[in-house]
């Protein structure tokens, strides 16, 4: 199935000391970038969280966001050291009586981003791997919630871009009818010009089949009707696959055919077609820049 690369999926895991939130959000892009933000505490964790996300969501812009909460003080491993913050607090209050700064509130702010403000303990293995276990639950879930958002989304623009290709078939349609008006016309344009030619009197043999050739070759487009049909069919086969790049390359071919169809036109009508099939095409192309 076709994925759109916008999605976004959030989770949020809790036990008895720990609450994990984890939130992806990703957007169109030619290469993966991810943005993480997670606690400091898990820095350690950030290559393995990194290769998670790319082996998941392959491609696009993405931003991970991770926070921890602990709900048990005892299990945070994490206290104030008071005799130093204390003695920080005393230090900063005598320093800022000499710039009439006394707010209490942004002094006790400022000592705690002191170094050693607060005392860490090491948990256990056993408490470690348990709580990264809950987070790397919730991250999975987070990742899975974005999947499924893409996959919708990718609905949407599948069914889009039959609606579109179907558009550009039924253009397609018009084309082969206005060129069965056309022929006559140019066949009319190009008696004319073979018999101007041959009362000319330097009348060249090899001069009449080179022009003969060139009108044939500049009016006929066959060719390029039976390669857009093709491509169009193509085109929706490839969309049950879900291949993007494969789409992308298909609509610049698609693009193509119907350039060459008007260059060779040299008909109102089938101009007029052509523009909107054009239109239909810039359409397809805008998605499949947002797709994998």
């Amino acid at each position: 199935m076709l994925k759109s690369m916008t999605g976004f999926g959030k989770s949020v895991s809790e036990s008895n000391s720990l609450t994990v939130t984890a939130e992806v959000k990703s957007l169109n892009s030619k290469f993966t970038d991810i943005y993480c933000r997670i606690p400091k505490s898990l820095s350690f964790r950030e290559i393995e969280i990194r290769n998670l996300l790319t082996q998941s969501l392959e491609r696009g812009k993405i931003e991970f966001n991770l926070t921890t909460n602990y709900t048990d003080v005892a299990s945070s491993g994490t206290s104030i050291n008071r005799p130093l913050v204390n003695a920080y607090m005393q230090d900063l209050i005598e320093s800022s009586e000499d710039f009439a700064a006394n707010d209490p509130v942004e002094l006790f702010k400022i000592a705690l981003t002191l170094p050693n403000a607060f005392n860490t303990e090491v948990a256990s293995e056993e408490q470690a791997e348990a709580e990264w276990q809950q987070i790397l639950k919730a991250v999975n879930q987070a990742i899975a919630e974005c999947t499924k958002f893409r996959l919708r989304e990718g609905a949407i623009v599948s069914a889009k871009f039959v609606e579109y290709i179907d558009k550009i078939a039924e253009l397609l349609n018009d084309v082969e009818a206005q060129d069965k008006n056309r022929i006559p016309a140019v066949r009319e344009r190009l008696r004319k010009s073979v018999s101007e030619l041959m009362n000319d009197e330097e009348f060249d043999k090899n001069r009449f089949e080179q022009e003969l050739i060139y009108y044939i070759e500049k009016y006929d487009i066959s060719e390029e009707k039976v390669r857009l049909r093709t491509h169009l069919t193509y085109f929706k086969e490839v969309l049950k696959e879900g291949n993007g790049k494969k789409l992308n390359f298909l609509s610049q071919e698609i693009g193509r055919e119907i350039n060459t169809i008007g260059s060779k036109a040299n008909d109102v009508i089938l101009q007029r077609i052509v523009v909107n099939m054009k239109d239909e095409l810039e359409k397809i192309k805008e998605q499949t820049s947002n797709v994998l």
